[in-house]
């Protein structure tokens, strides 16, 4: 079966292991979802994640964080904005917080994959592929 979405493939299946109190999950890998976990580690809502894997069968391991115990969740929500149906465009200055600054709004721009904080300070816009906060 063909895939429509892989990018909100991937957030569900970070979404459902989180719920489930995973410690890891593995994603088919792609350039795009391999910048979505660096931001994803950079702001600290996971671990670490690694690539595993040859060739074309290759997944990125992530492992996920949480509090001191597995009942405080770092991720509280990870949600897709722009799908294949209706893209989400946004300029600089219309830049989205997510939660007041709190959580964070992941943004395809032409200087690549950047959170809304880098977006604004680069003052560049694009296309918002999701929120985690």
């Amino acid at each position: 079966m063909a895939m429509n979405d892989p990018i909100a493939d991937m957030l569900t299946r970070i979404r459902n292991a989180n719920t489930a109190k995973h410690d890891t999950v593995d994603v088919p890998s792609s350039k795009m979802k391999i910048a979505i976990a660096n931001i994803l580690v950079d702001e600290g809502y996971i671990a670490k994640y690694e690539l595993e894997g040859e060739g074309v069968k290759k997944n990125i391991h992530i492992t996920l964080k949480y509090g001191k115990d597995k009942n405080e969740k770092i991720i509280s929500g990870i949600k897709r904005i722009s799908k294949p149906g209706l893209r989400v465009y946004v300029g600089s200055e219309d830049m989205p917080k997510v939660l007041g600054g709190l959580g964070v709004a992941i943004v395809s721009t032409n200087q690549g994959v950047i959170t809304d904080k880098q977006a604004r300070k680069l003052h560049v816009g694009g296309e918002v592929l999701a929120y985690v906060w």
